[in-house]
C-alpha cells in the first residue's frame, strides 16, 4: 500500500511532564543508587550558597518540563533530542519521550491488524518491535489499562518496525505473528510473544502448537517469507516518516515516543476527546 502524504500543521500548546529521562543507549542498564550519607537535622549555609541551590533548581525544573510529546518538522524530520544524539540515523528504543511540540501525521491505519472498534473517537497506531524491552514493558503495564480507561473509544492499530541492527529475532518474530493471522490467531500469537522470556525458532513452533495452529501451513508461510516484504515495507514507512525509536505511537496523528505511562496517554486523550488540540 503506497504511504499517503504527510499532512503536517504545527501546534503550540499542551505540556505533558514524563515520569523519567530518556535513555540513548541501544539496551537499557539498571544502575543501583549510592546509600546517602545520614546528614543532621540541622545545618547552615551562606546566603550565596542559597541562590546559587536556587539557580540550579529553577534549571531542573525547566529541563524537566521540556520533555514531553514528541513532533517533527515540516519535511518529518524528527527534532529531538535523539535525533540529535544519533545524526546518522540509527533506530534506537526508547523508554520515554522527547520534547514538545504537537504536529499531526497521516499515518494509516486500514489494512492492518487492529482491536477496537473501526469508527473509535481515537486511533492510536504503535510502531513496535517484539524484542524490544521497552516495546513488552508498555504492552505489559499500559496496554489492557488504557484500553479499559476508554471503552469503545480507542481502536489501537500494531504496525512493525524490528530493530534487526540489535533485535536479531525481531524480524522472525513479526513474520510469526503474521502467519499466525492467516489462521485467525493474530492477536493470541501476539500476546504470546510479548509475554516471552525468550524468541526463536522453536519458540515460534511451540506458540503455533499451543494455538493449534496448522503447523503445515504456519511452517511454509516461515519459510517462504510470506510476510517478510509487508514487514519491510512499515519499517520503511516509519523510518521516512521520521521515527527513530520504539515504541513509537500516533495518537490521531499525534506522536508520542517510548514506553510512556498510561498518565501520559490519558492527557493526550483527554484533550483530544475535548477538542482543545485544533485538527
Amino acid at each position: 500500500m503506497p504511504a499517503m502524504p504527510t499532512r503536517t500543521k504545527k501546534i503550540i500548546e499542551p505540556v505533558i511532564e514524563p515520569i523519567e529521562e530518556p535513555e540513548m543507549i541501544d539496551e537499557p542498564v539498571e544502575v543501583e543508587a549510592e546509600t546517602e550519607q545520614q546528614e543532621p537535622d540541622t545545618f547552615t549555609f551562606k546566603r550565596s550558597h542559597f541562590y546559587a541551590a536556587v539557580t540550579v533548581l529553577a534549571f531542573a525544573v525547566g529541563l524537566l518540563l521540556g520533555y514531553v510529546v514528541w513532533g517533527f518538522d515540516s519535511a518529518g524530520v524528527a527534532q529531538n533530542a535523539q535525533a540529535a544524539a544519533q545524526p546518522s540515523g540509527p533506530i534506537s528504543e526508547a523508554p520515554v519521550t522527547q520534547e514538545a511540540q504537537f504536529t499531526r501525521y497521516d499515518v494509516p491505519s486500514k489494512g492492518f491488524y487492529s482491536v477496537g472498534p473501526e469508527d473509535a473517537p481515537i486511533t492510536i497506531v504503535e510502531f513496535s518491535d517484539y524484542e524490544c524491552p521497552f516495546c513488552r514493558r508498555w504492552h505489559q503495564e499500559v496496554y489492557e489499562p488504557l484500553l479499559a480507561a476508554y471503552p469503545g473509544k480507542i481502536k489501537l492499530v500494531y504496525r512493525n518496525l524490528p530493530l534487526t541492527s540489535i533485535h536479531p529475532d525481531a524480524l522472525a518474530a513479526a513474520e510469526a505473528a503474521m502467519c499466525a493471522g492467516e489462521q485467525d490467531s493474530y492477536w493470541q500469537y501476539h500476546e504470546k510473544l510479548f509475554g516471552s522470556d525468550s524468541l526463536g525458532s522453536q519458540t515460534y513452533t511451540q506458540y503455533a502448537q499451543e494455538l493449534s495452529l496448522s503447523m503445515d501451513k504456519f511452517q511454509a508461510c516461515l519459510t517462504d517469507h510470506t510476510y517478510k516484504a509487508a514487514i519491510e515495507k512499515d519499517s520503511d514507512f516509519a523510518v521516512n516518516l521520521g521515527v527513530r525509536s520504539t515504541p513509537t505511537f500516533f495518537i490521531n496523528g499525534l506522536a508520542v515516543v517510548g514506553a510512556q505511562p498510561l498518565d501520559v496517554f490519558k492527557q493526550v486523550i483527554d484533550k483530544e476527546l475535548a477538542g482543545e488540540i485544533p485538527k
